[in-house]
């Protein structure tokens, strides 16, 4: 790895800039997912042990390089204090004379939260004027928002080639699983990408094509890919102006050798509602006024048995129609089968994005994953092969 981590720089009565992602979801006011916020807490605790201030930089929202009171980072201070089990101090800025004396007030143990860095327009434009102006509110940069690196912003990589820099423990875990997942991983490599549309995982499918051994494909684009083979997908979702590009997709993955698993069978409804009456049928029977809504059974079968021989798996998106019963049990099943073997150790397992997240936890499977990435955008851009900013400043 080329990048440090927080036990390679000495913190003692440092001041560590520390770049989180804590843009949690609020109602009236109150954090209704502390999710991000918890896990972050790791680096903070840390830090705090070591001797060293945290001074928290954060986006909160899209104010557009505009103050918009309503997106401040001040109404999260009870959640920080509550997760953190500190004192975290409020300044109503990320720079300034107002941000410089609240760092220099900062007590050993006390944890400062600056304001709303989307508040300066510069911020997104990755302004070296603004990096340099937060630059000057610490001794260390550590970024522990993973979730944010595929932006190159001002406190995600312009700030990071300023000062010492280190990737914080959050980070540390994504960009650690994500290498065992795709950088160097342990074969079979077996991917599971799921969703609706193959025009908006194009780059993804081009990737995984050539990284991995077995890809398994599921949701709408299952059917596109299914209909790229001839197959009538009735009243299906299905990208018909996207056929060329799937038999191009699946071209690629026979030149080098990857293995594409598609829907064998699969579940049939006339309307999209919980306990729509349904039927199973081969994929090339279903009928002109069904629509496919999730894979069969013996779909489901093959999928697990791809499962039992694969020795990594990397999952991104739902086989079906995950947020309406009948038509999750594709996913739940699959899924269930992954966390079996993960929890077995025979299978070091990667999920992410934000259905993803969702259709395991429904599913009861993501505690036994080996890794889930809470980064939406980040995961899937890393799944492209992309290079993120934010990841390779700190290099």
């Amino acid at each position: 790895m080329g990048w440090k981590t927080l036990d390679q720089l000495e913190l003692n009565g440092k001041r560590v800039l520390v770049r989180v992602d804590i843009n949690v979801p609020l109602e009236d006011g109150r954090v209704t997912d502390a999710t991000r916020i918890e896990r972050i807490a790791p680096t903070i605790a840390d830090i705090l042990a070591q001797g060293g201030k945290p001074v928290l930089l954060a986006h909160f929202d899209r104010p557009k390089g505009k103050v918009v009171p309503e997106m401040s980072l001040q109404q999260l201070v009870p959640t920080l204090e509550s997760v953190l089990g500190v004192d975290v101090v409020f300044v109503a800025d990320c720079v300034g004379p107002a941000a410089e004396a609240a760092v220099a007030a900062l007590q050993p143990g006390q944890v400062l939260l600056l304001e709303n860095t989307r508040f300066h327009a510069g911020e997104e434009k990755n302004d070296p004027d603004l990096a340099a102006e937060m630059a000057k509110l610490g001794d260390i940069y550590c970024n522990d928002a993973f979730s944010a690196a595929h932006r190159a912003h001002a406190s995600t990589e312009a700030l990071a080639r300023l000062l010492p820099s280190c990737a914080g423990r959050l980070m540390e875990a994504e960009l650690s699983a994500l290498e065992k997942a795709l950088g160097n991983p342990e074969r079979p490599v077996l991917a599971v990408v799921g969703g609706a549309k193959v025009s908006t995982k194009l780059e993804l499918l081009s990737n995984l094509v050539e990284k991995v051994d077995i890809l398994v494909i599921g949701g709408g684009m299952a059917n596109t890919f299914l209909a790229a083979q001839g197959v009538d997908v009735g009243k299906s979702l299905c990208e018909h102006d996207m056929t060329g590009t799937a038999r191009e997709i699946a071209e690629k993955a026979a030149k080098g050798g990857c293995e594409i698993l598609l829907p064998r069978d699969v579940v049939v409804a006339r309307e999209f509602k919980a306990g729509a009456e349904n039927e199973v049928v081969l994929a090339e029977n279903c009928p002109a006024d069904a629509m496919i809504l999730d894979a069969g059974p013996d779909s489901v079968f093959h999928v697990g048995q791809a499962l039992e021989r694969a020795k990594t798996l990397i999952w991104n998106g739902p086989l079906g129609a995950f947020e309406i019963a009948p038509f999750d049990a594709a996913t739940n099943a699959a899924a269930a089968h992954a966390a079996k073997l993960s929890r077995e150790g025979k299978l070091v397992s990667v999920a992410g994005g934000g259905d993803t997240v969702a259709a395991l936890n429904k599913a009861d499977a993501a505690k036994d994953f080996t890794y889930i990435s809470t980064a939406g955008g980040a995961f899937l851009e890393w799944m492209e092969g992309k290079t993120l900013p934010g990841v390779a400043a700190l290099g």
